[in-house]
């Protein structure tokens, strides 16, 4: 009801002399119920504004305040908060509001006609999606459908390279398997920080199943192959979740339409861009960040800042309103070059908002799972999803703040008690289920008078504040509070 409240302050504010524009208006839930339902400091504002005394203005403000049917009861408390009791049929009458839109309550216009894309996952194709992607994919996802559900024209976006150095390890992994495979008496040189888990040996034996007598040059062919395969198996892994995407951007376009010289040449041109030890670096330091930073190695090879700037000048390129990159907390220290070079560029680095999520851990027993991609000491999602079923995993891993290191908790994600509040959710609504199906309750008519007591008048509430979570989320990109 806080936004009900808001709302009548604010028609009250219009009837009288006060001419304040663009006030903001707060309302607070007392920690004491005794002061009521409801409180705002509006008075202690005005009066600073206006320069008259606060409770004269709050007297002021709640005596027109007590024309409206929404509040029972209206005081005052010292030194000029005004408290208010809501009308206990004024909630109720939110039901027919609620019935009424069905599962479209929540949804509204507030960014009708805004596009934003949203950029998640971004999983180079060298293995399959782990834990550690999990977090990112999940709360993009959440976040895209509240995007929609405020409006918003929504583009889902995965970015992705099947080109560079780690997928050549990932072709050479895959070929000393397949000639491992095939003569298991010779003696194969695995790749120095080589990819070791099983899925390399699948991959060898898929690729033995139709080829049996590839050149061992022949790098290319093993590395399509494994790229493919693993793809696809990132992509069903995604489908388990409820994840799909509109569009792939590979980073390799980048490359092919000179982006990223393209880059080079702009900063350039500003005097942004120097030569040292036989590399290219933009003068960051130039620009107030504390580091200039290598963009092309003395290799010739860019690091890989460059096409991550070349990529967002695509994105803004496309015209979109708003873009959000949502990565691991090992981004931290790349991000912030990015956007300056967006800035130095002349482009609206607003347009652009970062979401860092910190890493997760798996617990089990009370003990850390140890995990490294490049030893495949890991778990992978879909193993997860297998263990404890993607509406769990969906849910425990938007639970908490990004901002928070995550606990992972495997043996109360599978209780089936209070314990574990994906069971609890589940519980309820199956017991809710079961009165809608077994009862023969007329949902069209209806005596909402009826409606009266205390736990009632609370849940009613709750579900009014399900609209303004949904809008709150859309700007402060906290979707723990939907869990919450």
């Amino acid at each position: 009801m806080k936004n009900t409240a808001i709302e009548e302050i604010k028609k009250t504010l219009e009837k009288l002399d006060y001419n304040i524009d663009n006030i903001n208006i707060s309302v607070s839930v007392p920690k004491n119920k005794k002061f009521g339902d409801l409180s705002t400091n509006i008075a202690f504002i005005i009066s600073k504004k206006l320069n008259l005394p606060t409770m004269e203005v709050a007297t002021t403000i709640s005596n027109k305040l007590e024309s409206s049917n929404i509040f029972k009861e209206i005081n005052i408390a010292e030194p000029g908060f005004i408290n208010f009791k809501i009308n206990p049929s004024a909630i109720v009458d939110n039901i027919k509001d609620i019935l009424d839109s069905g599962s479209n309550y929540g949804k509204n216009t507030s960014f009708e006609n805004k596009t934003v894309l949203v950029e998640f996952v971004s999983a180079n194709p060298t293995g399959p999606l782990t834990v550690g992607h999990g977090r990112g994919a999940i709360l993009g996802d959440i976040l895209s459908n509240i995007f929609q559900w405020n409006g918003y024209k929504v583009t889902r976006e995965y970015y992705y390279n099947n080109a560079g150095r780690q997928m050549r390890i990932l072709g050479e992994s895959v070929k000393s398997r397949y000639f491992e495979i095939l003569d298991k008496n010779k003696k194969i040189d695995f790749p120095e920080n080589g990819y070791l888990g099983d899925y390399i040996k699948d991959i060898a034996k898929e690729i033995i199943k139709t080829d049996s007598n590839i050149d061992i040059n022949e790098v290319d062919i093993f590395k399509d192959v494994a790229e493919k395969y693993i793809f696809k198996d990132i992509n069903n892994t995604l489908k388990n979740l409820g994840i799909t995407f509109d569009l792939f951007f590979n980073e390799n376009t980048l490359y092919e339409n000179k982006s990223i010289y393209k880059i080079i040449d702009k900063l350039k041109s500003k005097g942004l861009i120097y030569e040292k030890d036989g590399a290219t670096w933009f003068e960051g330091t130039k620009v107030g960040r504390e580091n200039d930073r290598v963009l092309i190695k003395k290799t010739g090879e860019p690091t890989y800042r460059l096409p991550d700037m070349a990529y967002h000048i695509n994105k803004l390129d496309r015209k979109y309103d708003l873009c959000i990159d949502i990565f691991g907390a090992d981004h931290m220290d790349a991000y912030p070059d990015v956007l300056e070079v967006v800035k130095q560029l002349d482009y609206d680095q607003n347009r652009i908002k970062v979401l860092i999520h910190q890493f997760i851990s798996i617990l089990k027993n009370n003990k850390q799972v140890k995990m490294s991609t490049r030893k495949a000491t890991y778990i992978t999602l879909d193993e997860l999803i297998d263990e404890v079923g993607s509406d769990v995993v969906r849910y425990f891993f938007i639970m908490r703040s990004l901002n928070s290191h995550l606990n992972f908790d495997l043996d109360i994600a599978k209780e089936k008690s209070e314990k574990n509040p994906v069971f609890y959710i589940q519980y309820a609504y199956a017991r809710i289920m079961t009165i809608l199906t077994k009862n023969d309750l007329d949902l069209e008519n209806y005596d909402l008078s009826l409606i009266n007591s205390e736990q009632e008048i609370k849940l009613i509430n709750k579900l009014i504040d399900f609209k303004s979570i949904i809008k709150k989320i859309s700007t402060n990109m906290e979707p723990q509070i939907l869990a919450t």
